[in-house]
């Protein structure tokens, strides 16, 4: 049974099937939307890409791993943000759940 059931969003805007029905995700990837949407509404990506000095990018770093870590659907203490490239993050945790999960914002 799926414990975790929302919306499937893509671009900002509902994802519609051929029936033109919403799309639904559950359990991991609807824990990882939510994570990804959570990140995007704080604000705080926007700040980390707009901040050149490096004490103050991990300042905002921390700040977003400490929201995400208040999920009570992750593991406490297993989130991690890394950067792949300029402007590219990537967040991974375990959830209590589903294993690991993955976002790339």
């Amino acid at each position: 049974m799926n414990t975790c059931i929302d919306l499937l969003i893509a671009n900002n805007d509902l994802v519609l099937d051929p029936s033109h029905q919403p799309r639904l995700v559950d359990d991991l990837a609807s824990i990882a939307q939510d994570i990804a949407h959570l990140i995007r509404d704080s604000g705080l990506l926007v700040e980390l890409v707009a901040e050149r000095d490096r004490l103050r990018q991990r300042d905002c770093l921390q700040r977003i791993e400490l929201l995400v870590e208040e999920d009570h659907r992750l593991v406490p203490g297993t989130v991690r943000i890394t950067r792949h490239r300029p402007g590219q993050f990537q967040v991974t945790a375990k959830t209590v759940r589903f294993g690991a999960l993955e976002v790339v914002l």
